[in-house]
């Protein structure tokens, strides 16, 4: 197919740059995210601007998805771009790939209810593939893939987070 032709060659020119300079591979990614109105949130980055808010019984407007929804995202999202640029490095044709995050969340930790922690207590996914390739080819490929996966290390690994703070005197 000419989509895993492309993904399969970028992949492949991207790995041998990163390789020969791996420089190239470093940088920061800035996000910036402003509260608009209520808890409605502008968020905007390069090119691509969207919004997220919290739904009416957590006293948002449902403007858009909230944070555990755009986190959600983030991660089902990664695994099935790294499965399928796997899968093209490695020759494994799929014929289709879903991923499905499921996250279980206590809310009384956000509210400070209880002492409870707050955040998800467990993060599961369901990987679905429909694929000509043996049981082996795919479970090494999804290995592969997990093993390479920036944002399952983001949501299973501790990440070093620091806090910077601004404080401007309103009209100066």
């Amino acid at each position: 197919m000419e989509g895993e032709e492309r993904v399969r060659t970028a992949f492949e020119r991207n790995a041998q740059a990163l390789r020969l300079r791996s420089s190239l591979g470093r940088g920061t990614a800035v996000t910036r995210v402003r509260l608009r109105e209520g808890l409605t949130c502008e968020i905007e980055e390069g090119r691509w601007k969207f919004v997220a808010d919290m739904g009416p019984k957590s006293g948002g407007s449902d403007e858009g998805p909230n944070p555990g929804v755009l986190a959600r995202a983030a991660l089902g999202s990664c695994l099935a771009m790294g499965y399928m640029m796997w899968a093209t490095r490695l020759g494994i044709p799929l014929s289709s790939l879903e991923v499905e995050v499921h996250a279980d969340y206590d809310s009384r930790g956000y509210h400070g209810v209880n002492d409870v922690k707050p955040g998800y207590s467990q993060i599961r996914y369901v990987v679905s593939i429909e694929s000509d390739a043996t049981e082996e080819r795919i479970m090494n490929l999804l290995d592969e893939a997990d093993a390479h996966s920036d944002f399952l290390n983001v949501f299973a690994e501790a990440q070093d987070v620091r806090r910077e703070v601004r404080i401007a005197v309103p009209g100066s």
